[in-house]
């Protein structure tokens, strides 16, 4: 399936050209949300957004609603913008729902409304499959992926390095942004978020170093601990145990394995707070994450009373004063996976 970059799409908006149809193709929340804001930015005017804008989801059944308003006319506006988000789930229906569900969106495809920007966004397709074929034919598919190749992706995580950091008036030394990028692990969302964080810790400097970097950024190694959020939200003490040893041994940094795990509970927090239904790939949008961890912070939020987060928070707040102060890291971050998976955590965070 040929696909154009999200860099190249927004040169197409930039000459006027007209796209009544797009596929965001791809499972990169930054590079999927910039696209979006891009095309809303084109097309519709702001005072119109609410009426122009609309979202629908396969998922939740809403291709034919998606569809029906792409063909009326928009409100206040002379365009309006219309996302079918998770189209991959159009493959998923039985053989009757499915064929009559492509069969509309091929009728649409082949006569688009000249008002309407139709955007379907699809994590993957099965290319063998007639959506897949349908789609490639008569949309411009566009990539908001970074590809399965490592150095795909961090080539690609150094080069949008360099672009949020110019929008912040900051610049990179040599390998700065490379480190960056090898410590986010190409995760773009969490890049900006990173760069951001660095911005406010340079104050009036305007270079990043490595020193920064090493600084304030733990290592995308430190967030095996999400594997550690089920455990503990279920309070599995000798499994979070034993897990915390494999980590130990395998050299991650007692600091930075702190100063991770406190941003998970931070997240998990957020995560606590979300209403409704949602899968890892819509909460990574909103909790800032990649999808995969999205997913394990929702399951694991589920888990846990906000009140247990709230109090395990203020034990990493304790447990990081001790570690800074104590000459055994093992010790500190045992009695920290103890208190936070203790039947009596509650009391015990509350001390």
């Amino acid at each position: 399936m040929a696909r154009v970059s999200a860099q190249e799409l927004l040169s197409r908006l930039e000459k006027g050209k007209a796209i009544p149809a797009i596929l965001l193709l791809g499972d990169e929340p930054y590079l999927r949300d910039a696209c979006r804001a891009q095309l809303i930015e084109k097309f519709v005017p702001e005072a119109s957004r609410t009426w122009a804008v609309s979202r629908y989801s396969a998922d939740r059944g809403e291709t034919e609603a998606a569809l029906s308003q792409a063909q009326s006319l928009p409100m206040l506006s002379p365009h309006q913008v219309v996302f079918l988000e998770d189209a991959e789930a159009i493959e998923k229906l039985g053989d009757k729902n499915r064929e009559e569900t492509v069969a509309q969106v091929e009728l649409y495809l082949g006569d688009p409304a000249p008002f309407t920007v139709l955007v379907m966004e699809a994590a993957r397709l099965d290319e063998r499959m007639k959506l897949a074929k349908i789609i490639a034919q008569k949309t411009l598919v566009v990539d908001v992926g970074l590809g399965e190749n490592p150095e795909q992706r961090q080539s690609a995580a150094v080069l949008m390095a360099g672009n949020f950091a110019k929008t912040l008036g900051l610049q990179f030394e040599k390998g700065a942004a490379e480190d960056l990028a090898e410590r986010v692990a190409a995760d773009l969302m969490r890049l900006k978020t990173e760069i951001e964080k660095l911005a406010n810790y340079l104050g009036d400097r305007k270079k990043v170093t490595g020193d920064d970097v090493n600084a304030m950024v733990a290592s995308e190694k430190t967030t095996n601990v999400w594997a550690l959020a089920d455990l503990l939200a279920s309070r599995q003490g000798q499994k979070s145990m034993e897990f915390l040893d494999r980590l130990l041994r395998d050299g991650e940094a007692p600091l930075e394995m702190l100063g991770a795990l406190t941003w998970m509970y931070r997240k998990l927090i957020e995560a606590s707070e979300i209403r409704g239904a949602m899968n890892g790939w819509q909460a990574a949008r909103t909790l800032g994450m990649r999808p995969e961890q999205a997913e394990v912070a929702l399951r694991a939020a589920r888990k846990t009373s906000k009140t247990q987060l709230l109090n395990g928070l203020r034990a990493l707040e304790k447990a990081d004063d001790r570690l800074k102060s104590s000459k055994n890291a093992r010790m500190v971050l045992e009695f920290l996976v103890t208190e936070l998976t203790s039947a009596n955590a509650l009391a015990v965070a509350r001390n």
